[in-house]
């Protein structure tokens, strides 16, 4: 079975078994681009349970990307604080007021112009062009690189540009018209309930076992790879403090 062939008949396995075994999650309600561009925005570096108060709570506040452009700075990082990384949420504003400004107000439906929002990157504008827009734009992340590394029983480093470019091409050659946001949320999905990292993935409960070539190989656990993290460096420092009464 060639590359193709083994991808497009677990994209139909992994299709079929996503809408009973996808998690209730707000903002998988609609298809909405704020909705969706704000949770993956939010989702990054920071667990889903973590997401789900400070999802609802800004969209009440900031129901609608007309809402988001104009609210004032101080209410903004009130509305993100505690989520941190807080250039993720000016970013966000940034890239509203780019909408309200170029496109008139409504959310741009290709992928070229959803990247050129300030704060979007290739997964993001992958996500938001294939969930909101049906369009074939894989989001490659690091549970989908692990999940196509463990598929294809692929030993290339997944830290490389290449592989990722790679793996985002030959995603795209399988994505099924009409159904390319349920393709992008069911390789979510796996990646972060069944094909886990750490080496204890659950591959009883995998829809696409059977054809994962890392399973019958038995070479799950040592996949994806991984470049060799950097030695921490250590260094020493004298520090002085001077007083001076109580100062």
């Amino acid at each position: 079975m060639n590359t193709n062939q083994l991808l497009s008949e677990s994209v139909e396995k992994l299709l079929a078994w996503y809408p009973a075994h996808a998690r209730d999650l707000p903002w998988r309600q609609d298809q909405e681009p704020y909705h969706v561009w704000l949770s993956e925005i939010m989702l990054q570096q920071t667990r889903v349970e973590a997401v789900k108060g400070y999802y609802q709570r800004f969209l009440q506040a900031l129901p609608d990307i007309a809402a988001l452009a104009d609210a004032p700075e101080e209410q903004l990082l009130k509305l993100w604080e505690g989520l941190g990384y807080y250039n993720r949420v000016r970013n966000l504003q940034k890239a509203a007021r780019q909408i309200m400004t170029e496109h008139s107000g409504v959310f741009p439906g290709e992928y070229a112009k959803i990247r050129k929002l300030s704060g979007i990157g290739p997964y993001t504008a992958g996500a938001i062009a294939s969930i909101c827009f049906e369009q074939p734009t894989p989001a490659v992340d690091g549970n989908v690189l692990r999940v196509m590394s463990r598929i294809l029983n692929d030993h290339s480093c997944v830290d490389l540009p290449k592989v990722k470019q790679r793996f985002t091409e030959q995603l795209t050659t399988v994505y099924p018209a009409g159904r390319c946001g349920m393709l992008t949320q069911a390789l979510m999905e796996l990646g972060a309930t069944v094909c886990v990292p750490n080496g204890a993935p659950r591959c009883d409960a995998c829809p696409v076992r059977e054809l994962c070539i890392a399973h019958e190989q038995q070479t799950v656990e040592q996949l994806p790879v991984r470049a060799e993290k950097k030695k921490r460096r250590i260094e020493h420092r004298t520090v002085f403090v001077f007083l001076c009464g109580d100062a």
